[in-house]
């Protein structure tokens, strides 16, 4: 059974940085496609940014320029920094983990950006 543990959420002021982590367990070989989400109030989840397993990243349109998406496949884990923090970036962010089967996600954390 693969679970995925969300850690590095918090408060943090406008134009401030933050990452996230995300830690997979019971994925025994390489790595899948991952991706982080989020969904802030009244909002629809929505891709925040993806890495391929062969290591290709995609950027929403509105944090390209300002978010990172890496991972350390040794270690199962996918990071997410995220620099110059708008307040519109305020969200639960998800981690999810994408398998032929099946999609896992984690239980998210919770970025909130003050202006």
């Amino acid at each position: 059974q693969v679970q995925l543990q969300e850690s590095g959420g918090g408060l943090v002021q406008t134009g401030g940085s933050l990452g996230l982590s995300c830690a997979a367990s019971g994925i025994r070989v390489g790595m899948p496609a991952m991706g982080w989400y989020r969904q802030a109030p009244g909002k629809q989840r929505e891709l925040v940014a993806q890495i391929t397993s062969g290591g290709r990243t995609n950027y929403a349109d509105s944090v390209r320029g300002r978010f990172t998406i890496s991972r350390d496949s040794a270690k199962k884990t996918v990071y997410l920094q995220m620099n110059s923090l708008k307040p519109e970036d305020t969200a639960v962010y998800y981690c999810k983990a994408d398998f032929i089967a099946r999609d896992y996600w984690g239980q998210g954390t919770q970025v909130t950006v003050s202006s």
